[in-house]
């Protein structure tokens, strides 16, 4: 009778089961099953994936081998290769034209109230702007709205776009704005005091924007009460936290959809 021999690893010749590598397209669902975070794909930040889930909360995730769960089976996120075969977007949301030159600019024109509120606008809306060729200019406050428009000398094909600061009910701002009559202009505007307070808290790691005792200037009692220190590194802040869209209040994103469509509106020119 022979002995067998179990001197040999019977598990030799088993192949251990490759975890599949996944593209990470935006909207696929994953799950980080250590936390157990389930969301959609939308960008990628620092070597990161950031996910979405369904109330809108984002969160980051690093590229770990077999990190992640697609239908409860484990797999590998990669970096989707870049290809011509599907659309890319711009921070606004819109398709990415590849390749762009900007066209030359338009006789329209979409004025902001100041540098900050400018800056922002060209850090989301900016790829737009360039395919459309229009030209965003800070006022420097809205006091003297009226005479600027008059100056500027509006007309059909020469519109102009304002995008003013809390725009609400009683406020000095609506009130200049009521004084407005003119078809070449469009007014719109957002409820926030400062346009720093329509980036979203969470974007800038805060819980929420500080409440600024009156009588105090609005940036800096903000960054007295979060220890930013002065106004233009409070700014720096504000601005490093916008990669798109999604990082700012609802109301400013249909403020300024509302100024591009309305000074490129097709037969402008």
């Amino acid at each position: 009778m022979r002995s067998q021999d179990y001197g040999r690893d019977v598990t030799a010749g088993r192949r251990r089961r490759k975890v599949p590598e996944v593209a990470a397209e935006p909207g696929l669902v994953v799950e980080d099953p250590a936390s157990g975070f389930c969301g959609a794909v939308v960008r990628f930040e620092q070597g990161r994936v950031v996910l979405e889930d369904r109330h809108g909360r984002e969160r980051l995730f690093p590229l770990r081998p077999a990190g992640f769960l697609v239908d409860g089976a484990p797999v590998t996120l990669v970096r989707p290769a870049a290809t011509a075969s599907g659309p890319t977007r711009s921070a606004s949301g819109s398709v990415k034209v590849e390749g762009l030159r900007a066209r030359t600019a338009r006789d329209s024109r979409i004025w902001v109230e100041g540098l900050h509120d400018a800056e922002l606008v060209e850090r989301v809306w900016g790829h737009d702007l360039r395919v459309e060729g229009v030209v965003v200019e800070p006022l420097d406050g809205v006091d003297e709205l009226a005479g600027r428009i008059a100056s500027f000398g509006t007309g059909p094909g020469r519109r102009l776009g304002v995008l003013v600061d809390h725009l609400v009910a009683g406020s000095k701002e609506s009130r200049l704005v009521s004084a407005i009559r003119d078809d070449h202009v469009l007014v719109t505007g957002h409820p926030y005091v400062d346009v720093w307070q329509a980036v979203k808290p969470a974007s800038v790691g805060i819980a929420a924007w500080p409440v600024v005792p009156r009588g105090v200037p609005w940036k800096e009692g903000v960054c007295e009460a979060l220890g930013w220190g002065e106004t233009y590194e409070g700014w720096r802040r504000v601005l490093a936290g916008v990669t798109g869209f999604r990082d700012l209040e609802t109301p400013l994103i249909g403020a300024v959809e509302r100024l591009i469509d309305f000074v490129t509106e097709p037969g402008l020119g």
